[in-house]
């Protein structure tokens, strides 16, 4: 399981950090003002589909269907059960992009009133109407993910993503050597996000071809069909909570200038550890619980449910302390060039010191969540996602009126551990959760090693600052790396210090599972 995990975050670790090159790019072409805000908007817009269908959302309902029906039906019944989702997932989506085309101005209002009636209103409907045409080819990329991930095939799945944002690197390299400016950037960048999501639908296409695990190609609303679209659609919604508690938060930031891409920026730091933990625990976990499930071994849950979260806690938790630390010197390293200025990475900086205490609570989601998919039950962590974003709405307008983005930022963190808590509480109640007696001992002294981390990073971060204020950029990379470098190998040694790993045990263990 350690092994799959570290392809699927290794891979998410890959896309992530494209990301942030593609971010630090549109940072400096397009700034921090109405078009980054309208562009920003859009791209959202993009997002939440991504996360809705990739990511680990439609996996989590898909693959416990069909290894059910693998498993009681045989490889045939499956491969044709797979064949209906994904010729009915991607007509749905077809006409779903041609509907949104026409209903865009309305869609964008509704994500941003706060640009009604303004020029930053048409650019964002504008930008989104380019992006559309990659949401028809994320639903059949999305479901070919799915059942590679059945079959144990993480490395495909896992660096897929690469084109994605490889493609908006490439367009926005050349941008940047014409000098493009910001108002004939923002709808070339956008018009690449269809371009990169057939690259995307093409690779994965071309490495699964002879496998013959989604066929034949049918089109149906069956009544088994219907079965799993009655369980998929809400485990989408909740597999996309994070996001959607970014767009919530967004909605009520439209109405203050930058806000929007304030926040965005924020996010996207927050993404990096939450996609190379809450995603590749989500992806992992959700096979290796359901076949315990359907085994009904406890003893096998209660394995998977306790390195699970090890992994989630022992991962998220630094992460959190770190980005909370370090908030200014990273903010400023990664975007403050071009468009993007000092005042920008403060409003970014406050953003993310609030936004970084949501982390753990997403990432306890992603690993508590597959208990749930894995039972077939995706109704409660729907209702949980449902709960975090009343909570975030409610906030952020009382909030943001009281603090600006600080105040917003807080109000997603609320949201994100209200999820939280009323999936433990129900999972408590319901079938229980269980971890073995090494998480109890364990888990403890991981809390500990991440907090004396934690503090020695806040104790350093302001002797950073002081030394880059009028630094070069490549002094301020170097201090900047050396401040997380050193605070993961303090984190590093406190673990073993701790007993709660021995390096040598580990990297032999994984030398010998590879072997």
């Amino acid at each position: 399981m350690i092994r799959s995990f570290l392809t699927v975050s290794t891979g998410t670790l890959s896309s992530r950090l494209l990301g942030f090159a593609r971010d630090a790019m549109v940072a400096g072409l397009l700034g921090a003002g109405p078009i980054a805000d309208a562009f920003l908007v859009a791209f959202q817009l993009v997002n939440v589909v991504r996360r809705l269908l990739t990511e680990g959302a439609l996996n989590n309902a898909l693959v416990p269907i069909w290894l059910s029906v693998k498993g009681t039906k045989g490889q045939a019944a499956a491969s044709a059960f797979a064949g209906r989702v994904l010729g009915t997932i991607s007509t749905a989506l077809i006409v779903a992009t041609a509907l949104a085309g026409f209903l865009m101005p309305w869609i964008i209002t509704a994500l941003a009133p706060g640009f009604s009636g303004e020029a930053t209103l048409h650019l964002a409907v504008d930008d989104a109407r380019l992006m559309l045409p990659y949401l028809a080819f994320a639903g059949p990329a999305t479901v070919t993910m799915a059942l590679l991930n059945a079959q144990g095939r993480f490395a495909l799945t896992a660096f897929a993503p690469l084109l994605f944002n490889g493609a908006l690197i490439a367009v926005m390299i050349v941008l940047i050597f014409h000098r493009t400016d910001a108002p004939d950037a923002a709808p070339a960048i956008a018009a690449t996000v269809g371009v990169a999501g057939l690259l995307q639908l093409s690779i994965l296409i071309l490495r699964s071809r002879g496998s013959h695990f989604a066929t034949p190609l049918r089109v149906t609303f069956d009544p088994e069909m219907r079965g799993f679209l009655a369980k998929a659609i809400p485990g989408m919604v909740a597999g996309a909570g994070p996001q959607l508690l970014i767009v919530a938060g967004a909605i009520v930031a439209s109405s203050s200038p930058s806000a929007v891409s304030w926040l965005y920026f924020a996010n996207r730091l927050i993404e990096l550890p939450l996609g190379i933990v809450g995603v590749a625990v989500g992806a992992v976990l959700v096979p290796e619980l359901a076949r315990a499930v359907h085994a009904d071994d406890r003893n096998a849950m209660t394995h998977a449910q306790s390195r699970g979260l090890e992994l989630a806690v022992g991962l998220a938790l630094p992460a959190t302390l770190g980005l909370m630390a370090l908030s200014e010197p990273v903010v400023r390293l990664l975007f403050e060039h071009g468009a993007f200025r000092a005042a920008d990475t403060a409003g970014t900086a406050h953003a993310l010191v609030w936004l970084a205490l949501a982390l753990p609570a997403q990432v306890l989601i992603k690993a508590l969540s597959p208990a749930f998919f894995a039972r077939g039950d995706t109704v409660t962590p729907l209702w949980a996602t449902l709960k975090g974003l009343a909570v975030t709405v409610v906030l952020a307008i009382v909030l943001g009126r009281l603090f600006g983005v600080r105040g917003i930022a807080a109000a997603i963190a609320f949201g994100g551990w209200s999820s939280a808590l009323l999936l433990i509480r129900h999972g408590l109640t319901t079938f229980g959760f269980s971890i073995d007696l090494a998480a109890r001992s364990r888990l403890p002294r991981i809390v500990a090693a991440a907090l004396a981390m934690g503090g020695l990073l806040w104790l350093s971060a302001p002797l950073v600052l002081a030394s880059t204020a009028n630094a070069s950029a490549a002094l301020h990379l170097v201090l900047v790396a050396a401040l997380i470098a050193g605070g993961m190998a303090i984190y590093g040694l406190l673990l073993a210090l701790f007993g709660v790993i021995r390096w040598v045990d580990a990297i032999h263990a994984l030398r010998q599972t590879g072997a």
